[in-house]
């Protein structure tokens, strides 16, 4: 039986990954501290995730082990020996990279380098899927003309009608604290695979969402503006008149174009992992649509001012994906993202009620 090891494994690509390659046979191996409480407080904490999956999967093995500490994940690796290994864990808010510097760079560009490392040195014949963030590009998607729309931003040059492609530049340009970490993380992933002929993958994911998310103010828009419309609380919009735009995907979509990198890997290559520009809203189209589906109306505050580093308009190019990968496309529509999230928190609110 093949082996998997994923990284974050309580958090939502993780957990999704970690059920999705079970379903196919595998045996699944998670690695999680649950770190996300320590960045969060209580409402990022997973292991609510953790038990899910224990619960699930059978066979499941659960490793509490900080990807920071090098000799625990050289250990792991050499005594596993993975045939594939997802990377989802990370520090993953661009606002509190910038109060935990040294916390930030060590989980993210540090963390990512132990796997790399121990990968090569005892399972170097394995697939790595590192999942990166379109933060790389820092805030350069700016700088490309735009057109303002009653409720949304869109990109106002022909050229990008399809989305940011892997082409763009990540240089010259203000990426917050975490954006560089990654950054770091997403140059060393290549480099793994152009260097030493590792099969490694970047994945810079645009929003990714699903009814699993602990969403919460600092990471995880979608999750976290349902969860606020569900109970009844305000949400700040940061700036650009809350017609910023994201393109979304859910993380079974995530799970199915790894499967696919997996099945067939390449070295060193970078792909922009959204929704596309079918699965894109506004934060103010975001507030109709959770509104219509909850019948609550969106209650926020507007704060003149947008987070350092953070994009008027972005979505991702797909065009590359679907050439490398022609089986694979997205099959959750935005509509029913928006559904499943509702109800999950909806579910959970009944729960503590």
């Amino acid at each position: 039986m093949k082996k998997l090891l994923v990284t974050g494994s309580s958090g939502l690509i993780g957990s999704e990954v970690c059920l999705h390659f079970a379903q196919q046979g595998w045996q699944i191996h998670g690695l999680d501290n649950n770190q996300r409480a320590v960045f969060f407080g209580s409402q990022g904490d997973t292991r609510w995730n953790q038990r899910r999956l224990q619960s699930l999967i059978p066979d499941f093995t659960h490793h509490e082990i900080d990807i920071r500490h090098r000799q625990d994940i050289l250990d792991l690796i050499n005594n596993l020996q993975p045939d594939a290994i997802v990377h989802t864990a990370a520090q993953p808010s661009h606002d509190l990279a910038a109060t935990i510097p040294f916390d930030d760079f060590d989980t993210n560009a540090v963390g990512t380098l132990n796997l790399l490392e121990a990968t090569r040195q005892f399972a170097p014949s394995a697939p790595f899927v590192h999942m990166s963030t379109n933060k790389v590009y820092g805030d350069a998607p700016n700088q490309i003309p735009m057109v303002e729309l009653p409720t949304r931003w869109d990109y106002g040059e022909p050229s990008y009608e399809q989305g940011i492609p892997e082409s763009f530049t990540i240089d010259q340009s203000k990426h917050s604290l975490f954006g560089a970490s990654k950054v770091a993380a997403d140059v060393m992933v290549q480099e793994y695979g152009r260097y030493f002929g590792l099969l490694t993958c970047c994945l810079r994911g645009g929003c990714l969402t699903g009814p699993n998310h602990s969403g919460v103010e600092l990471h995880g828009f979608l999750s976290y503006l349902t969860k606020c419309n569900v109970e009844n609380r305000t949400y700040k919009v940061f700036g650009y008149k809350g017609k910023q735009v994201r393109d979304n995907i859910h993380s079974y979509d995530v799970a199915r174009f790894i499967e696919e990198f997996i099945q067939a890997p390449r070295s060193g290559e970078v792909y922009n992992l959204g929704g596309g520009k079918e699965n894109t809203c506004s934060i103010l189209e975001a507030f109709e649509i959770v509104a219509s589906l909850t019948g609550k109306k969106m209650s926020y505050e507007y704060i003149d001012k947008n987070r350092e580093g953070d994009h008027i308009c972005y979505y991702s190019d797909l065009r590359k994906m679907k050439q490398h990968y022609p089986n694979w496309s997205i099959t959750k529509p935005l509509e029913l993202i928006f559904s499943e999230i509702v109800a999950a928190w909806s579910n959970r609110l009944r729960a503590i009620a």
